[in-house]
């Protein structure tokens, strides 16, 4: 009897243990707008320790409230390298249908797109994320010095629009096919580090904002790399998840 009870409180602790690696369904609310999102606790995850926050951004497409779609881009990069070899907790909010995440002005007249990028209110999601990263950060359970965000496409605006409403949070950040308000560049330029990705051909959104970032951002001072992909259309981001460095690069960087 013994043996079987100890063999089961055995099982338990590994499920407990094996769930922590896997990303699990969460929620924000306030004043009744509420943020859906996946959190994902490292292996051996220890309540009495503070461990870095990385913040993920998903693209136009995962919009909606399934609380799933988000991760259909990503969801392999941040558990492979966050879940052990860079303990972290991720958290991967989903964006409602019909928002975005940055203050974007969107224009399309037949198949031709264009975007700008307002500097007025943040919108309920990017005013939602706020509050949550706030949340997070007043825990106990985050390392408020390694902070670190990144997302694509909508993501990536989403990405280099959070930066400058919350400066000197986010130690590091890794934009991917973004784009953003140059203006507001000098608000983090001296305190948070920025990876750039880019494909050249991307027909979505102009290749143009992140050099024009990226050649910003060198010009302030800033710590910045830039990575465009020759021949890559919109989906760059499967090359950027692809690099080596990047979660180094991303970790080596503390405020």
């Amino acid at each position: 009897m013994k043996k079987t009870i100890i063999l089961s409180f055995l099982f338990l602790v590994c499920v407990a243990f094996a769930s922590r690696a896997q990303f699990q369904p969460a929620s924000f609310t306030v004043n009744g707008f509420t943020l859906p999102y996946q959190v994902l606790f490292p292996q051996g995850y220890d309540e009495s320790k503070a461990y870095p926050l990385v913040l993920f951004l998903h693209g136009a497409g995962e919009r909606g409230d399934d609380n799933q779609k988000q991760l259909a881009n990503g969801k392999d990069f941040l558990v492979n390298h966050f879940s052990s070899e860079y303990p972290a907790i991720v958290i991967v909010p989903q964006c409602p249908s019909g928002s975005y995440w940055a203050d974007v002005i969107r224009h399309q007249v037949g198949s031709r797109m264009s975007f700008g990028f307002g500097i007025g209110e943040p919108t309920a999601p990017m005013r939602t994320l706020m509050l949550l990263v706030q949340d997070w950060l007043s825990s106990g359970k985050v390392d408020i010095r390694r902070v670190y965000v990144g997302g694509l496409s909508m993501g990536g605006m989403g990405t280099l629009e959070i930066l400058w409403r919350m400066p000197q949070v986010f130690a590091a950040a890794f934009p991917i096919c973004g784009g953003g308000e140059t203006n507001r560049l000098p608000a983090y330029a001296k305190h948070t580090a920025v990876w750039l990705f880019h494909g050249a051909d991307d027909s979505v959104v102009p290749v143009r904002f992140s050099r024009e970032i990226a050649a910003k951002l060198k010009e302030l001072g800033g710590e910045v790399k830039y990575t465009e992909y020759p021949g890559i259309d919109h989906n760059s981001w499967d090359q950027a998840f692809l690099e080596k460095d990047l979660v180094p690069w991303l970790f080596k960087h503390t405020l």
